[in-house]
């Protein structure tokens, strides 16, 4: 099984190499013993996250994620990189592909498919709703001190 390499760490971040998007496929996620999902790996965790969660995950053709699910609190976005498939959202089926991004409220009943003949990789990124404001936006300090390389 494919490991999260540390690149670096320091007081005030942490850097990690998931590898290529290619060999995403080669993750495993193990939510139980029954329960394993092939070609998917959270980061949050591994980087000290504390304000949301994210996941890549490579869908094969014709593989889908097969079932339904929704979230108690949590919004999610999900980026497509590269691929075809199709997204589900109550019901709703729709095409995406590379530069498509969804974003679905915790309620929405959600589910994604590779129908095409490429793999689909994906990116989602999972937070708590309803909890940006529009001073957040407006959050950034641009500090006045050169970059050194």
């Amino acid at each position: 099984m494919k490991q999260i390499k540390t690149i670096e760490k320091g007081a005030n971040f942490n850097a990690v190499n998931f590898g290529r998007l290619a060999d995403i496929k080669d993750y495993v996620l193990n939510l139980g013993p029954d329960i394993t999902i092939p070609g998917k790996v959270f980061g949050g965790q591994t980087l000290g996250a504390t304000g949301g969660d994210f996941s890549f995950q490579v869908f094969a053709p014709g593989q889908e994620t097969g079932f339904l699910h929704t979230h108690k609190n949590h919004e999610e976005l999900y980026f497509f990189l590269s691929g075809k498939g199709q997204f589900q959202v109550d019901g709703n089926i729709f095409p995406v592909e590379e530069g498509s991004v969804v974003c679905v409220e915790p309620a929405g009943r959600r589910s994604v498919r590779n129908n095409g003949t490429e793999p689909l990789v994906m990116l989602c990124v999972q937070y708590k709703g309803d909890t940006f404001t529009a001073t957040d936006a407006t959050d950034g300090n641009i500090l006045d001190e050169p970059v050194k390389w």
